[in-house]
């Protein structure tokens, strides 16, 4: 058997690196790496930046409507481009009312779509189903206004009105005459298009629960529905608010399918059968056409509240999914 060569099996003796050297050779930090962490703290501060210009952009133009109408603008109802006077309240219980409308009607679907989803939908047909309720947020939101003015709008004129009239008139949120164009069009559309983030969000925060929390409640003696009741939903309670809440600020913001099917008119009423008016299509109506200052102010300080309102009912959203993800192996992915 041939011998191997001491200098094979055993290391070249010399000196070796002290703690310290090492320790300052960890700490080295190559060029790229400087470039590299520069630019991503760049971006990083890129996106507050875009979001304070975007405030104080609205702040400075909405300014002169402030100082005419004060804290009265969001409590008058008059808007007259004509004589400068404007108040917003017709437009934010528009846009309030109809996203409530909508989370009434998203938020039980959502909710089942989720239990069924992550509780009792066999394994192969979990995935095809989620994919399709999320392909529901991919629709463009004209489509979503097309669809509604030729098949929503008759539907519950034609349809649905003429048989739930006798049950319905004499509440007052279903009173007057039904033309078609209102807020209940308006929530309903809304209703369809928050579904896919109340339904995506809930079911991720589900899936967030530890799995000895389901096994506890089922050796307990409770039946799988019982568990999903008594322990999972409780657990994910603060998740399951927070992806609403989610799901009202998409909807407090949309344009487009709104202004298409809710009505445009400008002033307060209880019924869910009447038009209504919310502030983004306020804006996208009237912007093109604002001649005065003073209306161009007015649509900015009617953008201002929008913004303002957006942006809270995030904030609270992400923090109380993240209440919930915070604490799970896979908390993660309920972000």
């Amino acid at each position: 058997m041939t011998d191997i060569p001491a200098t094979v099996l055993e290391p070249e003796a010399g000196p070796q690196p002290t703690a310290e050297e090492r320790w300052r050779a960890l700490k080295t930090v190559s060029p790229g790496d400087v470039v590299y962490r520069t630019v991503l703290t760049v971006f990083a501060l890129l996106l507050p930046l875009v979001l304070v210009t975007i405030a104080l952009e609205l702040g400075v133009n909405a300014w002169p409507a402030v100082s005419k109408f004060g804290f009265g603008f969001l409590t008058h109802s008059t808007w007259d481009p004509v004589r400068g006077e404007f108040g917003a309240l017709p437009l934010i219980v528009g846009t309030l009312y109809s996203s409530l409308v909508a989370l009434v009607i998203a938020v039980p679907l959502a909710l089942a779509c989720a239990i069924f989803l992550t509780e009792f939908a066999p394994r192969w047909l979990r995935a095809p189903v989620a994919t399709l309720i999320e392909l529901l947020a991919a629709v463009p939101s004209v489509i979503y206004g097309l669809w509604g003015i030729f098949v929503l709008i008759p539907l519950l004129r034609d349809h649905f009105w003429p048989v739930a009239r006798h049950a319905l008139s004499w509440l007052p949120i279903f009173s007057g005459v039904f033309y078609g164009p209102s807020v209940l069009a308006g929530g309903v559309i809304l209703s369809i298009m928050v579904l896919p983030y109340i339904a995506a969000v809930s079911r991720e925060v589900l899936l967030a629960v530890p799995p000895s929390q389901r096994e506890a409640g089922l050796a307990l003696g409770a039946t799988r529905w019982e568990t999903v009741w008594t322990v999972i939903l409780p657990y994910g309670r603060a998740g399951i608010i927070g992806a609403v809440i989610l799901g009202l600020g998409r909807a407090l913001g949309e344009t487009m399918a709104v202004t298409m099917v809710i009505g445009n008119r400008h002033e307060v009423s209880a019924s869910l059968l009447q038009p209504g008016y919310t502030i983004a299509a306020a804006i996208a109506n009237e912007f093109s056409e604002a001649v005065s200052d003073m209306h161009l102010s007015a649509l900015f300080l009617v953008g201002a509240v929008l913004f303002l309102i957006t942006i809270v009912v995030n904030a609270v959203a992400r923090v109380l999914v993240w209440r919930v993800a915070r604490g799970s192996a896979v908390g993660s992915t309920a972000i």
